[in-house]
C-alpha cells in the first residue's frame, strides 16, 4: 500500500479490495496488527483485512460503484496525485465487480496520471500486465499488479524526494475508499461495519501532513483539510458506537470531496 499510516484501533480503509466472500458473518472486532507490513517504522494495513471484514457483513453489489466516465487530467501536481490515488481505488472496485473493460480503462488512466507527476516509466509494465490479466479474467493477477503499481508509485516518488505527493496519493485513495465504505454500511447499517470507520489517528495523520505542505495549498487540498476537521468528531466517538447519522454525514462529506477531486 502507498499509505504511511499510524493506527491504534482499526486500520484505514485501504486502496486494495481483496476477497470475494459475501456470506454474512460476524466481522472481526479488531484487525491483527502483527500481520501488518512496516515501512520506515510506520504501520501499513494489509490490503485484504478491511475488505474481508466488510464482505463478511453481507453481499455487496460492487458493480454499482464502478465508474464509467473517463474523467479529465489536471495540470496541478497535487490535484493529479489525489486523483491518481482515487483512480487506483477505482481499479480495485472494478476488480471486485469483475468488470474487465473498466479495469483496462483504469489501467491506462493510472498510467496517464502517473506520467503527469513524473513517474510514468515505473508504471508502464504494470499497466500492460493489468490489461493482459483483465483480458484473461485473471482477477488475482490484476489485484497483484494494482498492488505493485502502488508500490512502484511510492518508490518512484521517494526516489524523487517527493514524499508529500506520495501522501496525497494515499489520501486520494483513502477518501474514495471511505466514500464506498460509508455507502455500503449506510445501506445496511451494522455496528460492526460502522466500527471500520474508527480511525482518529489516521485522520490526525492526514491533517498533520496537509498542514505541512503549504506549497500545495490548492483549493481542493484546502477543502480536504476543512473536511477532515468535520469528519474527526464523527468517528472519534470515544466509548460510544458510531451512529447511522454519523455514517451518513461522513458519506456526504467524502462524496463531496470525491466530486472536487475528479471534476474541475
Amino acid at each position: 500500500m502507498i499509505s504511511i499510516l499510524k493506527i491504534n484501533k482499526w486500520a484505514g480503509f485501504t486502496l486494495a479490495m481483496i476477497g470475494f466472500s459475501v456470506q454474512a458473518a460476524q466481522a472481526p472486532q479488531r484487525i491483527d496488527v502483527k500481520q501488518y507490513r512496516k515501512v520506515e517504522d510506520v504501520v501499513v494495513p494489509l490490503p485484504g483485512e478491511v475488505f474481508a471484514a466488510l464482505n463478511k457483513l453481507g453481499p455487496v453489489n460492487w458493480k454499482e460503484f464502478v465508474r464509467t466516465e473517463k474523467g479529465t487530467n489536471f495540470s496541478e501536481r497535487p490535484r493529479t496525485a489525489l486523483l491518481l490515488g482515487n483512480v487506483i481505488a477505482d481499479g480495485f472496485i472494478a476488480v471486485q465487480a469483475q468488470d474487465a473493460p473498466a479495469v483496462k480503462d483504469i489501467g491506462q488512466r493510472v498510467l496517464s496520471l502517473a506520467k503527469g507527476i513524473g513517474v510514468g516509466s515505473s508504471i508502464t509494465p504494470h499497466a500492460k500486465a493489468i490489461t493482459e490479466a483483465a483480458d484473461k479474467r485473471k482477477w488475482d493477477n490484476v489485484r497483484q499488479e494494482l498492488d505493485r503499481t502502488q508500490s512502484s508509485v511510492q518508490g518512484a516518488m521517494n526516489e524523487l524526494q517527493d514524499q508529500k505527493l506520495s501522501q496525497l496519493v494515499s489520501l486520494g485513495g483513502w477518501l474514495r475508499g471511505t466514500q464506498i465504505l460509508t455507502s455500503v454500511v449506510g445501506k445496511h447499517f451494522t455496528q460492526e461495519g460502522a466500527e471500520l470507520l474508527h480511525q482518529p489517528d489516521l485522520l490526525k495523520y492526514f491533517g498533520d501532513r496537509l498542514t505541512a505542505m503549504p506549497e500545495y495549498s490548492v483549493p481542493v487540498v484546502e477543502s480536504i483539510k476543512r473536511a477532515l476537521a468535520e469528519v474527526r468528531p464523527l468517528i472519534d466517538s470515544g466509548s460510544k458506537p458510531i451512529s447511522p447519522d454519523a455514517v451518513k454525514k461522513i458519506n456526504e462529506i467524502t462524496t463531496r470531496l470525491d466530486g472536487e477531486i475528479v471534476t474541475r
